[in-house]
């Protein structure tokens, strides 16, 4: 798992066509504001676990991930 930080009004952009800003940051709440092409689905954890069915599981090898910088 690649961690990052990020500060308000600070981004991150996955692939050239999407882009993640940190608009607020409230004691232990982060909002994020989400640009991505209207063909790739963007959903809340539980949202998509609600649609799906299936509660995510961790990738394999995952829990041992070191973060990266």
């Amino acid at each position: 798992m690649l961690v990052l930080s990020r500060k308000k009004n600070e981004s991150i952009i996955i692939n050239n066509d999407i882009v993640i800003t940190v608009i607020e940051i409230r004691g232990d709440k982060v909002r994020l504001g989400i640009v991505a092409p209207k063909d790739v689905p963007v959903h809340r954890e539980e949202v998509y676990e609600a649609i799906h069915g299936v509660k995510s599981q961790p990738a394999v090898g995952e829990a041992n991930d070191q973060p990266r910088s």
